[in-house]
């Protein structure tokens, strides 16, 4: 079952600006669905991506 979020609950999801989830939408850093003329994001798909992007810190 897919668990979508709109742009706004997106970015509160992430604790960014809706404007920062449209730029990375643009610029393919994220991707969404397009449904109805609103992007949608599985939170599944939100969840892996960011887990993939996670890095470790370096210790001195």
């Amino acid at each position: 079952m897919y668990s979508l979020m709109d742009i706004e609950e997106l970015a509160s999801y992430l604790r960014l600006k809706k404007q920062t989830i449209y730029n990375w939408l643009h610029e393919s850093k994220i991707s969404g669905i397009k449904v109805g003329g609103v992007w949608r994001f599985d939170k599944k798909d939100i969840d892996k991506w960011l887990r993939s992007n996670t890095r470790s810190a370096r210790l001195k």
